[in-house]
């Protein structure tokens, strides 16, 4: 993991909506974004940043890029994110919504053939508080600090946030997987960096009813993570008997021995009581939670 106030960003889709909006708004924060991508629009500079035709040729001018984060519309973004791959770039932020699913798969198979870092699709990118902004999170919500978050909902890791910086709880980073049906990096794979990470003494896990993204996270925690984790779960009032999973997860889940109701709120509660791992109520609970396990480490 490689986020830092010296990382260098490219934004591919730099003259879409969302990415000439939130273009100016991660400058703000202090990112360098030291460069843009739009086909057809290069040489017309964005918010004083250099706009280029395509990722080679931004590459060419201002040297080594560390992280894309790409705003391209859905059908555009695996062209993009295997343009950013070839070049050599290994962090990659997937922000569009609704990316097609083989198209993701693509992406993902060129990711792990050239250890990239993809996070997304449908997500709202990553904050590391006081030092960068890579994606739509609202940094006014934000505080540095010791706590690490990794949510699969966007709106809940604002809420989650603002709880935390309330309590004066800062946040050592902040990652949204995504919403998407194929997504890249799992809570698995964040529970390890957060785990490996010097500026994280605590994490806390956002999830959702629907698959079996948590459990799994549960079983990891239980085996691998010795850092203190919360969780908070979002779709209890979802109509029971209404499975939001989809089939590979179930068949995943009972050869696992998950149990059939695999992806219930049940389920989920289940397996991080199973693998002691306090889960809050509500989001209002989580400062507290936080505070109670920091003080036992």
């Amino acid at each position: 993991m490689n986020f830092t106030a010296e990382s260098k960003i490219l934004i591919q889709g730099i003259s879409e909506p969302l990415g000439a909006i939130y273009t100016p708004l991660m400058q703000a924060y202090g990112t360098q974004i030291v460069a843009g991508v739009s086909p057809g629009g290069g040489g017309k500079p964005i918010a004083d940043i250099p706009v280029f035709d395509l990722v080679e040729q931004a590459i060419s001018k201002v040297g080594r890029i560390d992280t894309s984060v790409i705003f391209v519309p859905p059908y555009e973004v695996m062209d993009a994110a295997l343009e950013a791959i070839a070049a050599q770039i290994r962090q990659i932020i997937i922000i569009t919504e609704g990316v097609p699913p083989l198209d993701m798969v693509r992406v993902l198979r060129k990711a792990e053939a050239t250890e990239t870092l993809v996070v997304g699709s449908n997500c709202p990118g990553i904050i590391v508080p006081g030092q960068l902004l890579l994606g739509i999170h609202p940094p006014e919500f934000y505080l540095p600090g010791k706590v690490g978050l990794i949510s699969r909902s966007g709106t809940l890791t604002y809420e989650i946030a603002l709880e935390l910086t309330r309590a004066g709880l800062g946040q050592s980073i902040a990652i949204g997987i995504g919403g998407d049906r194929i997504l890249s990096s799992s809570f698995q794979q964040w529970l390890q960096i957060l785990e490996e990470d010097d500026q994280t003494e605590a994490i806390v896990l956002v999830g959702e009813i629907g698959g079996d993204s948590e459990e799994s996270a549960a079983r990891y925690i239980a085996e691998v993570i010795d850092k203190p984790v919360v969780a908070f779960l979002a779709g209890y009032s979802a109509p029971q008997g209404q499975f939001q999973g989809h089939a590979g997860a179930i068949v995943a889940s009972r050869i696992a021995g998950l149990g059939a109701d695999i992806g219930s709120a049940q389920s989920k509660l289940e397996a991080f009581k199973r693998a002691q791992v306090p889960v809050a109520d509500r989001p209002s609970q989580i400062p507290d939670l936080v505070k109670k396990v920091l003080e036992q480490v």
